[in-house]
């Protein structure tokens, strides 16, 4: 069983290393990354718990840069809940809240070899709109993703 929560101080050490666990080097964010975005006034930060106490199968951090725009700053899930349905239940979860907040349109980057992560991204409506050169550790490319959220 598994509860969506917003984030809480105590949950950050468990979220850097599921981070490390999902993300190679150079993707991964390292510890002041991570807690600068989990800390920045305008997030949304969300936490997949598991029935065990500090056991985290998930997280999404998303950022609200302007009204009318969010930025999705990543999505782990654990590599054993991978495929249950979490992913999809963040990612929805957090484009509610968006919506709330009356952003319309939502970007992210995914590595261009992640082919799990694009297929997901693609099944929930994001499209492809260019390439980033060199964006992951100034040597891989990303691809720019983005949606627009209807209602808001």
């Amino acid at each position: 069983m598994f509860t969506i929560r917003d984030y809480a101080p105590e949950d950050f050490e468990h979220l850097w290393k599921l981070d490390q666990l999902c993300f190679t080097e150079g993707i991964a964010y390292n510890r002041e990354e991570l807690r600068h975005y989990l800390n920045r006034k305008n997030s949304i930060r969300l936490v997949v718990q598991r029935d065990a106490p500090h056991s985290i199968a998930g997280f999404l951090v998303a950022d609200i840069h302007r009204v009318g725009s969010a930025h999705i700053i990543t999505i782990d899930v654990h590599p054993d809940a991978r495929r249950s349905g979490l992913g999809s239940r963040l990612m929805s979860m957090a484009e509610q809240r968006l919506q709330a907040s009356q952003c319309n349109k939502v970007l992210l980057e995914v590595a261009v070899d992640n082919m799990p992560a694009i297929s997901f991204y693609k099944q929930h409506g994001y499209s492809v709109l260019k390439t980033l050169p060199r964006y992951y550790n100034n040597s891989m490319d990303a691809l720019l993703l983005g949606k627009r959220l209807n209602g808001a």
